[in-house]
């Protein structure tokens, strides 16, 4: 499915809907198609916004979670955004509890699928191999319980950024930079209702790291949905957007009114 990708003040994004704003950010190697199942869903009743993150674009010495964070606060400023929920896969929950823990006045809503920031096995425990198609492949693969959920048109794109020596030097830079970003130490620090959402069969950040996510964050809910990896929201959008929406609903933004004296 494709959408309207529009370009304002040096960024690229999806905004789709009206309401309510839910703030979407992709892992290492995802897209803005990631989300396909939760605009189809949420953009009836919520604003989706979606920014397609940096990763390939920066400067290889420059790459890491600090730079990432930044970008995204510079995206919320210029789209003037508060009271978000903010929901990340992979590297984007890693930067979506970096964001949070900086800008916790932003934050109504959290909701981590796959986040880093305890532990990952990062593409199962190597970095990418340029110019190997059935590495990439496997690789890939390996992110779905189910293969087939790793189209041609997606290996073909990971293939094509790991091909490109200064875009590997970034993966390397920002996947380093997750790694030494371990937030366990400052989860306590985070107040806003927190939903995660885990595949039970999940190999890069296994089930082990969702319950420790649970243990550290004190106002979070965890659900497993099976025979699921590490995309939640793209091997069974069905099941990820029912417990969304039902966190939504039952962790509404109150709605200030005017008081009069």
């Amino acid at each position: 499915m494709s959408y309207l990708i529009k370009e304002s003040d040096g960024y690229r994004y999806i905004d789709e809907g009206q309401g309510d704003v839910l703030l979407l950010l992709h892992g290492l190697f995802g897209a803005l198609s990631n989300w396909d199942g939760v605009i189809t869903h949420f953009s009836k009743n919520y604003r989706i916004l979606i920014p397609m993150l940096p990763i390939y674009e920066m400067n290889p010495r420059e790459a890491g979670l600090e730079a990432l964070v930044a970008f995204t606060e510079g995206f919320v400023a210029s789209k003037k955004l508060n009271d978000l929920t903010l929901i990340g896969n992979s590297l984007g929950g890693h930067i979506a509890i970096l964001y949070t823990l900086k800008n916790p006045e932003q934050i109504k809503r959290l909701v981590l699928t796959g986040s880093s920031g305890l532990f990952e096995n990062g593409m199962g425990g190597s970095y990418p191999k340029r110019g190997s198609y059935e590495y990439i492949a496997e690789r890939v693969a390996y992110t779905f319980y189910d293969p087939k959920v790793a189209t041609k048109e997606l290996i073909d794109e990971v293939f094509e950024t790991t091909s490109s020596i200064p875009k590997c030097m970034s993966i390397v830079g920002i996947a380093k930079s997750a790694q030494r970003n371990n937030v366990a130490k400052d989860l306590y620090r985070i107040e806003a209702p927190t939903l995660l959402v885990w595949g039970l069969n999940d190999t890069i950040t296994p089930p082990h790291v969702a319950h420790e996510f649970n243990r550290l964050i004190s106002n979070s809910e965890l659900y497993f949905i099976d025979k699921c990896s590490h995309a939640p929201m793209m091997e069974h959008p069905e099941r990820f957007n029912v417990l969304l929406d039902q966190f939504l609903v039952n962790h509404k933004i109150a709605e200030v009114g005017l008081v009069t004296v």
